[in-house]
């Protein structure tokens, strides 16, 4: 009789893995491949992300990882925690590759957005006085894409060929003798309202938060990098992949197109 239990037991106990080893599999083939990780954090990328959702094929659900600065959604991406990320443009996503040993790649380039200067005090960059302090994004990036429309407006003169790579040491001719602030991205918005801060440079959507569109900008960018694009972005082991594909497909849709164009119209244009 002892024997007979002891031989029950270790059958029950082998169906019971068994049965473990089916519910395992079905979840990792089934339903943990049909989500899609993605990461975003301002209105309009989020707004594209989750129209994404609504429209995206072959049973794939799209979730939402909503962080808040611009750190987080690299991180998580390199780690292997999310699918795939929707917030930066690729000389910001090439930085982060070359500090953190990263293998992030664009898939797709979805908009432009139209960047500038603002300034409170002054309406024209003909009023801007001698030794005027300007506020440009502390990132290497954006630093350069904001030094290139100052250069292209004939404020600065920078060094020949840097083009959007330039830094404040590429400037040759500084005419007006411009002082620079270093101010991180998130906080330029902030900036504007300093009162020795002449001119700031900005995206729509951080300048918005103080009631600002690109209408009110004292300087527009006019020569349009396609590198600057807002793209969605993967790793290399997984730019390929059915699901990553599936979101590309779904981002670039009609009902996004029309998003961008309608509701966002004044900030940005398509990439695509």
């Amino acid at each position: 009789m002892k024997k007979l239990l002891i031989s029950m037991l270790v059958v029950t106990g082998l169906v019971v893995v068994g049965c473990g080893g089916q519910k395992d599999k079905a979840v990792t083939g089934k339903k943990e491949d049909k989500v899609i990780k993605v990461a975003s954090h301002i209105p309009s990328t989020v707004e594209v992300v989750e129209l994404a959702g609504k429209n995206i094929e072959d049973g794939y659900k799209v979730e939402l990882v909503q962080v808040n600065d611009n750190i987080q959604y690299n991180e998580l991406l390199n780690a292997k925690e999310i699918d795939a990320n929707f917030a930066q443009h690729e000389p910001f996503m090439q930085k982060f590759n070359e500090e953190k040993d990263g293998n992030l790649v664009v898939v797709q380039k979805i908009y432009n957005a139209k960047v500038g200067f603002y300034s409170k005090e002054y309406k024209d960059i003909t009023d801007l006085p001698d030794g005027a302090r300007i506020a440009l994004p502390s990132d290497v990036s954006n630093e350069g894409r904001a030094l290139a429309i100052l250069d292209e407006a004939g404020l600065i003169e920078l060094k020949e060929g840097v083009g959007f790579n330039g830094t404040i040491k590429d400037i040759v001719e500084n005419p007006k003798k411009f002082e620079w602030i270093s101010v991180d991205l998130l906080n330029l918005a902030e900036a504007y309202n300093e009162k020795d801060i002449a001119m700031v440079y900005n995206y729509p959507t951080y300048i918005a938060k103080i009631g600002l569109t690109p209408k009110d900008a004292i300087l527009l960018e006019k020569k349009v990098d396609e590198r600057f694009a807002i793209s969605l972005v993967a790793r290399e082991d997984n730019k390929d992949s059915d699901k990553i594909q599936a979101l590309k497909k779904a981002m670039t849709s009609d009902e996004v197109r029309e998003l961008l164009e309608t509701k966002y119209s004044e900030t940005l244009t398509p990439a695509f």
